[in-house]
């Protein structure tokens, strides 16, 4: 982990952004299938035909990197770099189900949330998060249950910025955790060749060099007019960006496929009272966020987190489409049941997924099981 040894620093006003990236993921969860490959060059991608394949490299493990291979390589290519890999067929329905859960994980674990990718997300914690040194340890909290959950590792970036998070992220993988605070947004980005700016792909970073602009630094303190006249709109972009500063906030993309809420006690607790009044306060904001998107659902999901910070999801599929609220309390209600006991809850959160929009001329006795 790496985290500048300076003195706490008080963040009331910063947000402090996550990303967290999956290692190596197809890879990851085909060995997490198979142990007997572990340790093993693992290639993921098109069949490579002994040598002859015409597809491309999906993605590939740690040990098959070191050979030279790399994702969007040409799978003949990677053959002829490592014969004795491991080469596995994409399967987008396993790795689709593993991403469902880490995603649901991750938003247990954050305030705002934003998934990017299959594998990656960006997250922003509540307010008991207060510092940068409670945030690097909410993140190792984080990994651990990635790991204990679904058996696979994800490296984290914690800074002031989607930008700076984002970045951290690939610092230490696999398995890493990179925490950069604001006062260290500098020393951390200038050193860097411009190309770890994303946005800045293969063709901009060679017309920045040919400009004489290699690392961050040299990009912050190019004139903004010049950089105006060669980018447009993009060179005042790229400036901010080598500076450190973005604005963008986490944010739910477009396209709800899920619908969720959590709570985290003011103090740990094995009040049942107490659990299950949260529960349904939560229970109440998913069911008006239901009803403004006009979506019908049909799983319940149920999540836990203990004193220990161990986090449990628990789901359950009806039989038939329903928005009814009756319908998630009974189903939440029953799914906790199942951990009801001397264990103190930290955290409950509920949800809802697979929907379809409602039609409005469909009579209430169909939301009724």
């Amino acid at each position: 982990m790496m985290l500048a040894p300076n003195s706490k620093t008080k963040t009331s006003e910063r947000r402090i952004t996550f990303h967290v990236d999956m290692d190596s993921f197809f890879a990851s969860v085909e060995i997490r299938e198979r142990p007997e490959i572990k340790g093993m060059p693992v290639v993921v991608g098109s069949d490579p035909k002994g040598g002859s394949g015409r597809g491309v490299v999906s993605t590939c493990s740690y040990e098959a990197r070191k050979y030279g291979i790399h994702s969007a390589m040409p799978i003949s290519q990677a053959y002829r770099l490592c014969p004795g890999a491991v080469f596995l067929p994409v399967n987008m329905k396993l790795y689709a189900g593993v991403s469902a859960g880490v995603m649901e994980l991750l938003r247990s674990f954050s305030e705002k949330f934003q998934q990017v990718s299959v594998d990656e997300a960006y997250l922003i914690p509540g307010p008991e998060i207060r510092n940068f040194e409670e945030a690097a340890l909410y993140a190792l909290r984080i990994k651990d249950e990635v790991q204990r959950q679904q058996g696979i590792t994800c490296s984290v970036g914690v800074g002031p910025n989607k930008l700076i998070s984002k970045i951290a992220s690939g610092f230490q993988k696999p398995d890493g955790l990179t925490v950069v605070r604001p006062e260290d947004v500098r020393d951390f980005l200038f050193p860097l060749p411009v190309s770890i700016i994303p946005g800045i792909g293969e063709k901009t970073t060679e017309t920045l060099n040919e400009m004489g602009i290699n690392r961050v630094e040299e990009l912050s303190n190019c004139d903004i007019q010049l950089l105006s006249e060669r980018f447009g709109k993009m060179g005042l972009k790229m400036k901010q960006l080598a500076n450190g500063l973005d604005f963008e906030e986490v944010v739910e993309k477009e396209g709800v496929k899920s619908i969720s809420r959590h709570g985290t006690f003011a103090e740990d607790t094995n009040d049942p009272v107490k659990i299950s009044g949260s529960l349904d306060i939560l229970i109440e904001s998913v069911h008006g966020a239901l009803l403004k998107h006009h979506f019908l659902f049909k799983t319940v999901t149920l999540t836990v987190r203990f004193e220990d910070f161990s986090t449990y999801t628990r789901s359950k599929t009806l039989s038939i489409w329903t928005s009814d609220i009756f319908v998630i309390k009974r189903t939440a209600m029953k799914l906790l049941s199942e951990f009801t006991g001397r264990r103190k809850f930290r955290l409950v959160g509920v949800g809802v997924t697979k929907f379809r929009e409602r039609d409005e001329k469909q009579t209430l006795i169909t939301d009724f099981p």
